[in-house]
């Protein structure tokens, strides 16, 4: 990738992802994106990944490490006191640098992996909303589920910007967004009966392993505490209850895996913030894949990100096909927009 593309990648890293949702990443992409050498550095991400989050996400990664900077005193997540942002790119470039060949080495064999918890916020209404179609117990695959953690969509409790209480409302994982507009009144007190849970990704994260669980905090924003503190709360609770995951490429298995399942169960195939790193003939080749089950059986497909960044629900039942699209999103799930 040449420095003009790249350039032009950090800017809409930090108009269209960043801006409102985190000014120290926000300011340091438009500076990233004048600056030679780091757009240098980041030539080394593996191809297909997201480069300023891999960037981002490198640098944070040495500082939860606790390398000694004076970079880490513009980190929220790592000081109660951050300075001014405005400051902190000197510091940010000199830390790339003195720092650049452990850097290089998470750019070429990290992914960007993020467990977003909070985005089953608008994964639970969905799920209603499909169920309530379907009556039959859903069997959860989620492609590219790294650590599991939206598969555990059954085990958190929701609010949506009142007391009512949604889902598993004993958990100890709650997870608040804002609905823009009106609430779904797919959303139900009563979780749907989920009957199997299959978690596939290339390189499946394993949450008792130190290095793998700091490298998905690392791929946290610095600003965002309150997803931090989401995070652990739900990995503690994964670590009770874990989900089925395996390692392999999910839209080779997931024939082999269908034919798993029963038939009077609804296979749910689901995704979220994916598929903008398959590539095109791969997604075509999913989409193909899930309509041929489609035709003979109950199936449910949640998705973003294949063509476009809004919510989708494909769903067969007896062979008839429903394309829906959900809604807007929030990528961290802060709010969303229902429109069925």
């Amino acid at each position: 990738m040449n420095k003009q593309i790249l350039s032009q990648c950090f800017r809409r890293f930090a108009d269209e992802e960043c801006k409102g949702s985190s000014e120290l990443y926000e300011f340091l992409s438009l500076q990233i994106a004048s600056d030679e050498q780091l757009l240098e550095l980041s030539t080394h991400v593996r191809e297909g990944q997201p480069k300023p989050n891999m960037l981002f996400g490198a640098v944070h990664h040495l500082l939860l490490q606790g390398f000694d900077h004076e970079l880490k005193y513009y980190y929220p997540s790592v000081t109660n006191t951050p300075r001014n942002k405005k400051n902190a790119f000197p510091l940010f470039k000199d830390f790339c640098l003195a720092y650049k060949k452990e850097i290089i080495g998470i750019l070429r064999n990290k992914l960007v992996q993020t467990n977003e918890v909070r985005r089953c916020a608008y994964l639970y209404p969905t799920f209603c909303y499909a169920y309530n179609q379907v009556n039959k117990p859903l069997a959860m695959i989620e492609i590219g589920t790294s650590a599991g953690l939206q598969l555990m969509w059954d085990h958190y409790s929701y609010s949506y910007g009142t007391d009512q209480l949604y889902g598993d409302t004993s958990s100890n994982v709650h997870i608040t967004s804002e609905v823009k507009g009106e609430l779904p009144i797919e959303i139900t007190n009563s979780t749907p009966p989920v009957s199997y849970k299959m978690g596939i990704d290339l390189n499946i994260t394993d949450l008792t392993n130190d290095e793998e669980y700091r490298w998905l905090k690392s791929l946290i924003w610095p600003e965002h505490k309150e997803r931090l503190k989401l995070f652990d709360d739900a990995v503690e609770l994964f670590k009770t209850q874990p989900s089925n995951l395996i390692e392999g490429d999910g839209v080779l298995l997931l024939e082999e895996i269908a034919k798993e399942i029963p038939t009077d169960h609804a296979i749910c195939i689901f995704h979220t913030h994916v598929a903008n790193q398959i590539p095109k003939e791969v997604k075509l080749d999913l989409l193909n894949k899930i309509k041929s089950l489609g035709k003979e059986r109950e199936v449910i497909h949640v998705y973003n990100n294949i063509w476009d960044k809004s919510l989708h629900l494909d769903y067969w039942i007896n062979g008839k096909e429903t394309k829906l699209i959900v809604g807007d999103t929030d990528g961290h799930g802060h709010w969303f927009r229902w429109k069925l």
